[in-house]
């Protein structure tokens, strides 16, 4: 056995992680092994020798051979491939002394191998037969890369034997381990040339690099450069400087990197590094600053290389318009005027669903002309022969009575909804009793749009009726993560030090945040839904209000929602989609404060 000795084993070549994904390739301490075993596969089958040539630089600092004594006999067919006989191996060590030996050889290295799913397959087997924690080295594979970067004109297959001679290796492979790993470093060499002529030049491009990445986008890698690792937004924008795609990143550097090797696999996004000119960092304090951020720049700038979010302004709300004789109507802004809204919707088809969900148990009027007080036409719609509108139009019901009809809609949006479920459901039964199955399938549909956008509307509400709510949660590492938010918009955020007092941060956060106007012609009865922010920001504020551990800090107002509301239904309804403070609304006790306070945040974790 041949072990490098101690004095060459340089500090720089324990590398513990590959965090910082520009590592090169000059740096790195490379370990390429090789195997003969009794058999193919490591269920039942054992090492018979080891073979390994440490490398850095191109310079070889170590090798490592050894046989070894296995606890069956070697078959004949073996013998003959490789020469190893079972007198050969009688004296050898075993695996238990083998093995512990070889993670110690290659401790902090990349693992390098041809056809390495063979090779690293045994050596967990058999770290896991002795005992042994198999780290987590990071691994290449000569076959995958040369199936990359060798065509069939140059050599007839991708065998060892084959890309050593095309390589011009030093030693040829004879299916004796160390041999092997000698002849794998230099076709690990010759094809590190090759990807260096195509861009490729740290660790992490290597292991990820694929021909499917062109050498244009591997060439531009180098935007990524300056980026700092630090949270935040980046934008990709074209030589003009108009932004094509806007995204967010726990670590900036690190993750724009990855649109520059083949761990990007989106087809949109190689055409747009392909057009990209630069990338913009935004370091933000907190990822809920990054996501806000984020949402704020799709929906100004609108990238083409951007799917979610680029058209806020198509959201659409079903409105109870505020007139003598309500009725609904699809509108596309949220105004102060009194009225009672549910949504956002996505599309004008859901909001449909939803409308006629609602027309199905409340008889409110359908026809679009705005009523006077007092009858104005001499004839009902088909409707009022059907029993499904009282006639407001033609006299037939009175603006008292009428009120009514508008009062169970309302409270629908902004109140409870269990009648109306209780009628939607009790309808759906009919309808699956008479195995009209179809016609409850849709029914059930718009009964869910119906919950969902008014769960949603009255979850959104409260929050952007709020003067002001702080709200902290303690950080993995220490320290808190503060927010500020007014009316539904995220005003500000913060980071504290770990072991320093919250409060200075906190009062600092308040006086430096932005200022945010109320919504106007909100009352407490009825509070606006915007526009301070648009829905999904304060959607995405709701989210990191309602993760467990969150404290409140400070509270200018009220901030509730109905105890039976849709949030209640939705939760009976689509128990998937329900959260804790869901969980919390769906109190049945019939007594009503009208509203609980949504702010009663569960106990931060011990």
């Amino acid at each position: 056995m041949q072990r490098m000795p101690s004095s060459m084993k340089p500090s720089s070549m324990v590398q513990g992680t590959f965090d910082d994904l520009g590592v090169a390739l000059a740096d790195v301490t490379f370990v390429v092994v090789d195997l003969e075993t009794t058999g193919g596969s490591p269920s039942g089958c054992q090492i018979t020798e080891f073979g390994a040539v440490k490398v850095r630089g191109g310079e070889v600092l170590g090798e490592f051979q050894t046989l070894v004594r296995p606890s069956t006999p070697i078959p004949p067919f073996i013998t003959v491939l490789t020469g190893i006989t079972n007198a050969m191996v009688a004296d050898s060590p075993s695996i238990r002394t083998v093995m512990p030996q070889f993670l110690e050889f290659a401790a902090g290295s990349v693992l390098v191998a041809h056809n390495a799913g063979f090779d690293i397959s045994f050596l967990k087997a058999a770290a896991a037969q002795t005992g042994h924690r198999w780290p987590t080295f990071p691994v290449i594979d000569t076959v995958r890369l040369a199936r990359q970067l060798v065509h069939k004109d140059e050599a007839p297959n991708h065998k060892l034997g084959s890309l050593a001679t095309l390589f011009g290796a030093r030693v040829t492979p004879d299916h004796r381990a160390l041999h092997d790993a000698q002849a794998t470093v230099d076709v690990l060499h010759g094809l590190i040339e090759r990807v260096g002529n195509l861009g490729v030049h740290t660790i992490e491009e290597l292991q990820s690099y694929t021909s499917r990445v062109s050498t244009a986008q591997r060439r531009k890698r180098f935007l990524a450069d300056e980026m700092p690792s630090a949270p935040g937004v980046y934008i990709f924008k074209d030589g003009s400087g108009e932004p094509l795609y806007v995204g967010t990143a726990t670590d900036l550097r690190r993750r724009t990197r990855t649109y520059f090797t083949a761990s990007e696999t989106r087809r949109r996004m190689a055409e747009m590094v392909g057009l990209a000119e630069s990338i913009t960092p935004i370091v933000c304090a907190t990822p809920l600053e990054a996501s806000v951020r984020e949402l704020r720049l799709i929906a100004k700038h609108k990238p083409r290389y951007n799917r979610r979010s680029r058209f806020p302004e198509k959201a659409v709300w079903v409105k109870l318009t505020d007139e003598p004789f309500p009725r609904l109507s699809i509108v596309r802004t949220v105004r102060g005027d009194g009225a009672h809204y549910a949504g956002p919707f996505a599309s004008r088809r859901t909001a449909d669903a939803a409308i006629t969900a609602l027309h199905e148990v409340v008889p409110l009027r359908q026809c679009t002309p705005r009523l006077a007080k007092t009858a104005s036409s001499t004839s009902a719609c088909a409707l009022f022969d059907l029993g499904r509108c009282g006639g407001p139009c033609i006299g037939a019901q009175s603006l008292q009575d009428y009120s009514h009809v508008a009062e169970q809609a309302a409270e629908v949006f902004s109140g409870s909804s269990r009648e109306a479920m209780a009628a939607l459901r009790g309808r759906l039964d009919t309808l699956a009793a008479q195995e009209r199955f179809e016609e409850a399938a849709t029914l059930r549909d718009r009964m869910m749009a119906l919950v969902r956008a008014a769960a949603r509307a009255q979850r959104l509400r409260p929050l952007t009726a709020t003067t002001e709510l702080v709200a902290a949660r303690r950080r993995e590492g220490g320290g808190w993560e503060i927010v500020c938010v007014r009316h539904g918009r995220l005003a500000g955020t913060t980071l504290t030090p770990v072991g320093a007092d919250p409060v200075p941060y906190i009062e600092a956060l308040r006086t430096t945040a932005e200022i945010v106007a109320a919504p106007s012609q909100s009352t407490d009865a009825l509070p606006v839904i915007g526009p301070s922010a648009l829905a999904e920001e304060t959607e995405l504020i709701l989210a990191w209000l309602e993760k467990p551990g969150t404290r409140l800090v400070e509270l200018e107002g009220r901030w509730t929602c109905p105890v039976d509301g849709a949030g209640a239904s939705r939760a009976e309804l689509e128990p998937q989609a329900t959260t804790w403070s869901t969980v919390d609304l769906l109190d049945p006790a019939p007594q009503r404060p009208q509203d609980r306070p949504v702010g009663a945040l569960p106990p931060p974790a011990a």
